[in-house]
């Protein structure tokens, strides 16, 4: 066992709190919609910037990973319920430089919702790679999905405006 292993496995406070969302996913119902909405509002607080926002996804994915691996030897379980911190990457992948309000911000959190829930090829697959990479990589992949849907019903409800 490596040192940061050993510091893992002793004291995984910090390592669960990123996990959790500061404590969000030990909300007994539905909590991956609770961690969606922390997304949502950290999407909110971020700059409406390109690099703001890819570098907020790039490190709550490098902190998700790491801390869901530590979640899930705590868990003692794979994917643990308690882990949001994949929801909240996949809203902001959801989100990432989509020009909405509050209008398409909730548009963009039903599609995510639903993406997550129904994990479409490859996103099943994802959730099978090892520790946390996997626990994130099925959600950041449903962000995506919901990212382009949400591109494509403004594109069609420009369209239809235009008519």
């Amino acid at each position: 066992m490596s040192a940061s292993e050993s510091r893992d496995e002793s004291s995984p406070a910090l390592a669960l709190a990123c996990a959790t969302a500061l404590g969000v996913g030990y909300i007994p119902y539905a909590p991956g919609t609770f961690g969606s909405a922390v997304g949502l509002v950290i999407w909110y607080a971020l700059p409406a910037k390109l690099l703001s926002q890819a570098l907020a996804i790039v490190v709550i994915f490098l902190m998700g990973s790491w801390s869901g691996s530590v979640a899930e030897r705590h868990f003692a379980r794979p994917d643990p319920g308690q882990v949001v911190i994949d929801e909240v990457a996949g809203m902001l992948v959801t989100l990432f430089v989509v020009p909405v309000g509050w209008v398409g911000a909730l548009v963009a959190f039903l599609l995510f919702r639903l993406f997550d829930i129904v994990k479409p090829y490859p996103a099943n697959r994802l959730e099978d790679l090892p520790g946390g990479f996997g626990i994130m990589a099925d959600d950041v992949m449903a962000g995506l999905y919901a990212n382009l849907t949400l591109r494509a019903c403004i594109w069609i409800g420009h369209l239809v405006l235009r008519t």
